[in-house]
Parts: structure tokens; sequence; C-alpha cells
């Protein structure tokens, strides 16, 4: 299944994965900030962007081996456009809400390649629990795509939603910033309902799947983690801390931002993965 990547800049490696129902041009504000210090990789998960279907369900487990796979993919290509990505080479894993758990499963599943994590107003469940029927809620979710895509939704709708759902996660309702002919060639299709349709679906067994994996696997010793969080509500910001100190990790909560803290606060999230000092490897 193909996936769309971007890669620009050079120096460290940093791979940023946006939330549910994100494209890789929602980092557009930040990569200016990064490129010049950090080799930037982009990339749209199955059914989101410019990436193909997804073929199965999402996982925490897939999702932190599609990093490493995607690493691997462009270590294999060499020349320019990998850059200095490498195949043994450690990495800054920036994950934007959903991809939040996503980001953390990849530390904790391939310590040896992670130089840094960044959780960007990351989704938090406690106490998540792996909903029953997983093929049938698969199931269930593909027809609904498949009934809305047959009405012709994506193309009435997709764009609309997209600029809506934006605008509703931005102070004083800011507009959704990404050109009109990106919105519509990626948000007027029935690939990108689909997949954010089964990305939905499946939050929650995902969320049970990465509580599942702190128990068994740690976070590498020595890596930095950093928690940017929207100040939305006190509550929120409780659930941000409580997780910052799971994670041994910084919590910095970034005024005059709202979920979409790339979009409000590049500056912030560039100082942050910028500031980040991974860790010394250690001579045996």
């Amino acid at each position: 299944m193909p996936h769309h990547v971007v890669v620009e800049g050079s120096g460290p490696v940093c791979v940023l994965s946006a939330g549910l129902a994100m494209s890789w041009f929602d980092w557009d504000p930040l990569v200016p900030l990064l490129a010049p210090h950090r080799t930037v990789v982009r990339f749209d998960r199955p059914g989101h962007g410019l990436s193909g279907p997804p073929a199965v369900a999402p996982s925490a487990a897939g999702e932190a081996h599609r990093i490493a796979g995607l690493l691997d993919a462009l270590a294999a290509l060499g020349g320019p456009a990998a850059g200095p990505v490498t195949a043994a080479g450690p990495v800054t894993v920036v994950g934007h809400s959903i991809a939040g758990f996503h980001a953390e499963a990849f530390a904790r599943l391939h310590p040896g390649r992670t130089a840094g994590v960044v959780l960007v107003d990351t989704s938090v469940e406690e106490h998540a629990r792996v909903p029953a029927a997983p093929a049938i809620r698969t199931a269930f979710a593909r027809a609904v795509a498949a009934a809305l895509s047959a009405a012709g939704a994506p193309a009435a709708l997709g764009p609309l939603t997209r600029r809506a759902v934006v605008r509703l996660s931005r102070p004083g309702l800011a507009p959704d910033p990404a050109p009109a002919a990106l919105v519509r060639r990626c948000y007027a299709t029935s690939r990108v309902l689909d997949g954010a349709l089964l990305e939905n679906t499946h939050y929650q067994a995902v969320a049970a799947e990465l509580l599942a994996l702190r128990e068994r696997h740690p976070l590498p010793q020595g890596v930095p983690v950093t928690l940017l969080a929207a100040p939305t509500s006190p509550r929120w910001t409780a659930r941000q801390r409580t997780l910052a100190d799971l994670l041994h990790a910084r919590l910095e909560t970034v005024p005059d931002t709202g979920h979409l803290l790339m979009l409000d606060r590049p500056d912030a999230l560039a100082a942050a993965i910028l500031t980040q000092k991974p860790p010394v490897p250690t001579r045996t």
C-alpha cells in the first residue's frame, strides 16, 4: 500500500505524525522552523492525505512499526530523497493527538531508534478497554464509509467538514490555512473518509493496547519526552500533567493555542523539539 512521504531539511531526523483525519500539510507552518536544523520526515497514514486506503484496522504496534518501516524504506532509497535518514540512526518522533499513541508506542517498541519524543496535545485515555467484536466494528465502519461515498458525501461535505473542524479547534475560530486545492484533493475522496472512520472506530482499542504496552515495554532510559498541551480546560491540563508524570516527561502548557498547536504556535513546538537533548550513547 503506497505511503505519501515528504523529506525536507538537514541534520538529525525528526518524524512528524498528524492527528486523526489530518494531513502532511498541516505541519507546513512548523517545517521552515525545523528544516535548517533537522531532517523533517512527514507522512500520511493509510487513508490520510495522499496515502493509499487502509488495508487493515489500525493498532498501536502497527503504527509504531509503520514509522520504523518508513525509515527503513527511506534509508534503502538513499540519496537526496532520504537525506541523512539511516536505518540505525535514532530519530525524534512527534505525534499530534491520536498520533501521540503511535509516537509513544514507537519509543517503547523501538527504543534503540528513539532520540526523543514530543507529544502535541496528545490523546489521553487512562482507563481504555478493548471493545468487543473488532472485526464487526471494522466492517460497520467500512459499510458506513461506502454508503456515504455512494451518496456523494465526500465530494459535497468533505472539504467543508475539514474547514469547520479546523476552525472549531483554533482560538477565536481562526481559519484553516491549508490551500483550497489540497483540501479538495484529499478531503473530497472516499479514501480519506474511510481512513478517518476506521481510526475513529478503533480509537479505544489503540488506547487500550498502549496501556498494555506501558506495562511490558518501558520507555528507553534517558530519552527525553516532552508534552505540549493547549490550555483548553483545567481538567484537560490536569490529565496532561498526570500523563507527563507517568512518562517522566516535561509538560509545557502553551498559551494562545487550541488543539491544532502546530498551526497556532509553531514557534513553541519548534522550540520544544530543538531544545530536547538526546541521550549521549554510553561506551562499552
